[in-house]
């Protein structure tokens, strides 16, 4: 999923939605020398090296960079917007440059529902522990706490990512379903 070519040469990495800083926030093929992480985020509390939403990306210039990651963002759009998020990631990326995506996957919520109901821990996260009401909706501990970009306004199964990155032109599409969530791979 996560074969994306690298060279010596140094390649630039936009982490969109990157959150406050944490060493394994970076998805770890990013983690190596080659890559050097741009760090973009719409709040000011994560400290970003761009604020910005990733609907409007128009500090990071075209064909700018190699490879975008995003985890757990593209939920927190509403889903109108979400095409414009996906063609700004498809735009920044030079030619051949891959987007790494990461979401909740709606089925495995739906099945957990019927499985362990809303409210009942589902996993462990380094947010705290995670229901399937936080997976459909957001992080209730951390919206309490005063994070109200952290709603989930949209979801995704399989083919419905699959659908929206193909039509924001990504091609070579990979979408995998893994525990909780989809993982996505694309080339511009």
């Amino acid at each position: 999923m996560s074969e994306i070519a690298t060279s010596s040469a140094t390649k630039t990495v936009l982490h969109v939605g990157c959150g406050p800083w944490r060493p394994t926030a970076l998805h770890e093929t990013f983690r190596k020398p080659e890559w050097k992480e741009i760090r973009l985020d719409i709040s000011p509390k994560a400290e970003p090296d761009i604020l910005a939403s990733m609907t409007d990306m128009g500090a990071v210039e075209t064909g700018s960079v190699d490879a975008v990651w995003s985890s757990h963002s593209l939920e927190h759009l509403f889903a109108h917007e979400v095409p414009a998020a996906l063609s700004e990631f498809h735009r920044v990326l030079c030619p051949g440059g891959s987007a790494l995506l990461r979401v909740p996957d709606l089925e495995k919520v739906a099945e957990l529902i019927l499985k362990i109901g809303l409210n009942s821990v589902a996993y462990q996260s380094q947010s705290g522990p995670i229901t399937p009401l936080d997976m459909l909706f957001g992080h209730g501990l951390s919206i309490r706490s005063g994070g109200s970009t952290m709603l989930h306004k949209t979801g995704f199964t399989a083919q419905s990512l699959e659908n929206a990155l193909s039509k924001a032109g990504f091609s070579d599409l990979i979408v995998e379903r893994r525990n909780h969530d989809l993982w996505a791979l694309g080339k511009a």
